[in-house]
């Protein structure tokens, strides 16, 4: 017998119907203990908001606008946690994710638009973090960066060795890596610290702020890089993963914890993206180097500086657990999509591969064509087809979760109906206004 085999099977944690219901959530727990049972998902979720995607907007507008773009951030944050509050409904209630859904509801073309679009959107963001991943490497170790990229190829090990592990073996690592990076701009905030009075008002929502040049251009692009489209998938799937007993108070019950776990850890999303703005802003701006767009010149500029190696050090750690988290998002989030739309599963470790190959082409070409510079330009497009691909996971998203004839008692009011749309509405057109922009050459 060989002493290793491949799994020829969709195995737990990362197959999203062999880890449904795994997770028991016993009745009589006190408050905190069954808040921690419930905690997990929405962390898993919470490694898209603070991918290197939202890096290279937060630290451009950082640095060339200080703290006046904080605003953004925190509206773009709260978007995020209507849409995701809106996945924990829908899975814990229909006990469907919203690819399963949309297989059930809409024409079999619709679903394979609808899924290229979603395997679209995984690629997109597995792109940016190959080259996230691949920077850090560069700038921690010296590597190149197209051997940083082919490094990235060998992280389908590390599903390899979580094969059959239970699903809170995945949300204790990713809790791990989110802890290192809100542990490293900790430290860098203290190395420089910023103007708490200009940080407070700068959250202040300002049109004028907005009017300055390139700093709308700057906004859509953070809001389009915050929330992220297989997200919406990935969350309405993985909160199913707690076994509620069949009643309506029960998933009453079970859609107020898990909404908890996905606003605190949101909020730490948010403080993460603000935390990357702000250092910009103490780091950069408030010392004249106000043309900083780029990840790598942000390391190099940080040490000279802050003053300290450290400061540089703890910023490419930060990266590369960034990049790292997204392994086991994105494999899950692309089992779901699978298994959802097409009612297909694969093992594991070919899904892993298959994405991380889809991503490591465009990585390679990029850098062949670009050079190493090119790495910020194709961050910047992976978070346009992003935003190209949101709308088409919010509409459907917004309308099973305000029908009574799938939600029930738990369908959306007429309040969250109404500012969903209008999230729906403005992002519709942000991202349309952001996808032109790009192909008018401002980018």
């Amino acid at each position: 017998m060989p002493f290793f085999t491949l799994p020829r099977t969709a195995t737990a944690p990362f197959c999203p119907s062999e880890v449904k219901g795994s997770v028991a959530v016993p009745q009589d727990l006190p408050f905190f203990k069954k808040l921690m049972r419930y905690a997990g998902p929405g962390l898993l979720v919470s490694v898209g908001y603070m991918d290197p995607g939202n890096w290279a907007t937060d630290i451009e507008a950082g640095s060339r606008f200080g703290y006046g773009l904080l605003f953004v951030v925190l509206l773009a944050s709260l978007a995020a946690m209507l849409l995701q509050t809106l996945c924990v409904r829908l899975g814990l209630v229909t006990q469907k994710d919203l690819a399963r859904a949309c297989r059930e509801h809409y024409s079999p073309r619709v679903n394979r638009l609808l899924w290229l679009g979603a395997e679209l959107a995984i690629v997109a963001c597995d792109l940016a973090e190959v080259l996230g991943s691949a920077l850090a490497l560069h700038l921690l170790f010296g590597v190149s960066i197209p051997v940083g990229i082919a490094i990235t190829a060998f992280d389908t090990l590390l599903v390899l060795g979580l094969q059959g592990a239970g699903f809170r073996r995945v949300e204790a690592i990713v809790l791990g890596l989110v802890g290192t990076i809100a542990g490293c701009f900790i430290v860098e905030l203290a190395m420089a610290p910023p103007n708490w009075f200009g940080v407070a008002m700068g959250f202040g929502p300002s049109l004028e702020r907005l009017q300055q040049p390139g700093a709308l251009y700057l906004a859509i692009g953070i809001v389009g890089a915050t929330v992220m489209p297989h997200n919406l998938y990935l969350h309405s799937s993985i909160v199913q993963t707690r076994l509620i007993a069949d009643t309506d108070a029960a998933r009453r019950e079970a859609v107020r914890f898990c909404t908890l776990d996905a606003v605190v850890s949101l909020s730490l999303a948010l403080l993460v993206n603000a935390a990357i703005m702000v250092l910009a802003a103490s780091a950069f701006h408030a010392t004249g180097h106000q043309s900083v767009t780029e990840i790598d010149d942000a390391y190099r500029l940080i040490e000279p500086i802050v003053g300290s190696a450290l400061a540089a050090t703890l910023f490419g750690i930060a990266l590369l657990a960034s990049g790292q988290s997204s392994t086991f998002t994105g494999t899950i989030a692309g089992q779901i999509i699978m298994e959802g739309f097409l009612d297909l599963k694969i093992p594991c470790w070919q899904r892993r591969l298959i994405t991380r190959a889809l991503a490591l082409g465009p990585a390679f070409l990029g850098v062949w064509w670009f050079g190493d510079g090119g790495v910020g330009k194709m961050l910047v497009l992976s978070q346009v087809v992003l935003s190209f691909q949101l709308p088409f996971a919010m509409w459907p998203l917004i309308r099973f979760t305000s029908s009574r004839a799938m939600m029930g008692g738990f369908a959306s009011g007429p309040v969250v109906k109404g500012l969903a749309w209008l999230l729906f509405g403005v992002i519709s057109a942000a991202n349309v206004w952001l996808v032109a922009s790009v192909l008018a050459g401002g980018v």
